[in-house]
Order: structure tokens, then sequence, then C-alpha cells
């Protein structure tokens, strides 16, 4: 095992995709159990997301989810990748995070995104509209005050105030340049545009300024990561992913994941085979060594923190395997 990659933390997001044939609350049960399942092989953090009105997507409410994953495990730190802060007033934020870590002390982290809703109608049923996320960093600045008691409204966010709960930006846009202001952590992907996720990352340590949350930048780099036994299984395990994103590209809706082989018997349009293509191409893919090799290059490109793995599949066995065989690259076994 590479040094540099013995040092750097791998933990998981989990979006508990639903799969065809399956209910939103089997992704659910299958997001908790996955988390108790790569606690035991060493993965640092597990976190949720934040999806609304999506087919393909059961996690709406990632406190929620954080909560019943956090029960269920011991010892692995828990999340949100992320919390989308336009959609929510900062109080109820603070309040949902103070919650979680007074049950799970030393345990919770507050990943947070600036996206709004996925449709108009969605952003509607939501109360807002794309201008919301305009202010985010006025939002976020309002969110940590609740935490450090500095709200000039007089307000006391219960049980928040005072407690250290673990910020981090999801950096999309403008994300990376309001995490260097406020001194946070980043997270950022993506892994098929390299060039794009180095200038941002750069962007970040440039103007970086020092906080309490953050002496130091800290870059977390996420993406897709597929590891089997030969190069083609590895492959078969984006089929699914790859097909739901170009429907969602030509459909206007994310539809839950397909097996690999009805995706494979499919008759597509030209619009929909680039799409699938695309896809299928940039991400890290492949056996151990395959993928140890690509790390090892990508993290000596980013020198990037830790490894935020975004995978999602049908075959909810194969998806383990491929999380069994990535912690065998990054721990000694």
């Amino acid at each position: 095992m590479s040094s540099l990659i013995a040092r750097t933390r791998f933990s998981v997001l989990d979006r508990s995709r639903t799969r065809e044939g399956h209910t939103g609350a089997e992704a659910l049960r299958d997001t908790v159990r996955l988390a108790r399942e790569l606690e035991g092989l060493g993965y640092h953090r597990f976190w949720v997301s934040e999806h609304h009105g999506v087919p393909g997507v059961a996690g709406s409410a990632p406190t929620v989810l954080a909560s019943a994953v956090a029960a269920a495990t011991r010892t692995i730190r828990v999340g949100t990748g992320g919390v989308m802060l336009p959609n929510h007033q900062p109080l109820v934020v603070a309040e949902q995070f103070g919650v979680l870590e007074s049950l799970f002390p030393g345990r919770i982290d507050m990943g947070l995104g600036r996206s709004v809703g996925f449709t108009d109608g969605v952003r509607r049923a939501l109360g807002r509209d794309k201008g919301d996320a305009e202010d985010f960093a006025g939002q976020l600045q309002e969110l940590l005050g609740w935490f450090t008691g500095t709200s000039p409204t007089g307000v006391h966010a219960r049980p928040a105030e005072g407690l250290s709960v673990p910020p981090f930006v999801l950096a999309m846009g403008e994300g990376a340049a309001i995490a260097a202001r406020a001194g946070l952590p980043m997270v950022i992907g993506d892994l098929r545009n390299r060039e794009k996720m180095r200038r941002g990352i750069d962007h970040y340590r440039e103007r970086f300024r020092p906080s309490p949350w953050a002496r130091e930048p800290y870059v977390v780099i996420s993406g897709t990561i597929a590891v089997a036994g030969t190069p083609e299984e590895a492959r078969r395990l984006l089929i699914p992913e790859a097909w739901s994103m170009a429907y969602s590209r030509t459909h206007g809706t994310f539809p839950p994941l397909p097996p690999a082989e009805r995706v494979e018997a499919l008759t597509m349009t030209e619009r929909e085979r680039g799409f699938y293509e695309s896809g299928l191409t940039g991400q890290l893919a492949g056996t151990e060594e395959q993928v140890a090799h690509e790390l090892e290059t990508l993290l000596k490109e980013t020198g990037a923190q830790e490894v935020l793995v975004t995978t999602s599949t049908y075959d909810r066995s194969a998806l383990l395997e491929s999380y069994r065989r990535l912690a065998g690259i990054f721990t000694e076994r």
C-alpha cells in the first residue's frame, strides 16, 4: 500500500438510491445497513444526502436519516453531504445538528450545500426559488453564528449553542470561494473533470482564511470508485447510474436504478447514448491494482486529505464487495 493512500481518509456518501422493483423504505434500510458494514471496514465517515421529489432517491430528510445511521453504529462519523441550506432556515438547521451532536457527541458532521429544488415544481413546494441560493454565504454565516452564540437577534439556538459540529461546504460553483472565505473544509468533485476540480482546489487554498473551524485548508475530493475482480466487472457497476443520469438529462426525471443487464439490452437514442457513454468514462473503476494506481495519481495531483466515495449501483452485494475491495487498498489487511 502506498504511504500516500495510507495517510488519506476514506469516507462514503450514500444517496439512498431506489432500485427498480424495490421501495423507498428498502432503500433507506439499505443505507443504515451499509453504514454498519462500512464501519467495520474502517471507513472514516458515512454521509447521507438531501433530494426532494426525485423518484430515484429516497433520502429527502438527511438529519432524520443521519440520526438513524448514528443510532445503528458506534464509531464511524455520521453526517450530511449535504443539507441544502437555501431550503431551510439556518436556526432550524442549527437546532437539528445540535440535537444530533447532543445525542451522538463527537461523531456528527455538518455538510452543507447551496442547491435548491431540482425542478420548478419542487422549488414551489419548498417555498423557494433559484435566487435563494445566491445568499448562501450569508446563510452560512448565520448558521455558524447560532453555534457560537453570536446571532444579533437575542435568540439562542438550543441545544446547538456552544457545541462544535464540524461544518463542510460542498463546493459546487462558487462554493470553493465561499468555503475559503469562511475558513471551512471543502468537498469537491467531479472526478470526470479533473482540470476543473484542480482549479477549484487551487482557488480554495490560495484564498483560505483560517477560522475557529479550521486553521488550514482541508480538501475532500468526491466521486465514483468501483473496484472488482476484473475491469469488466467494475465497469458493470457503473452502468445503472450512468443510464439513470442519461435518462434524467433526456427526460427530465431521475429514475430508480435498473439492473445492468436491462440497460445493456436497451435501444438508446443517439442523445441518450452520448450521455450514457459519458457517464461511464472518467470514473475510477477497475481492479485493486488499477484503482490504487489511479488513486495515488489523483492524490498527488490534488493534495486532498480525504476521499468521499459516492458510488451507486443496482446490485447491492456487488456494491458492498466494491467497498470491501477498496478498504483493502487503504487499510493493512
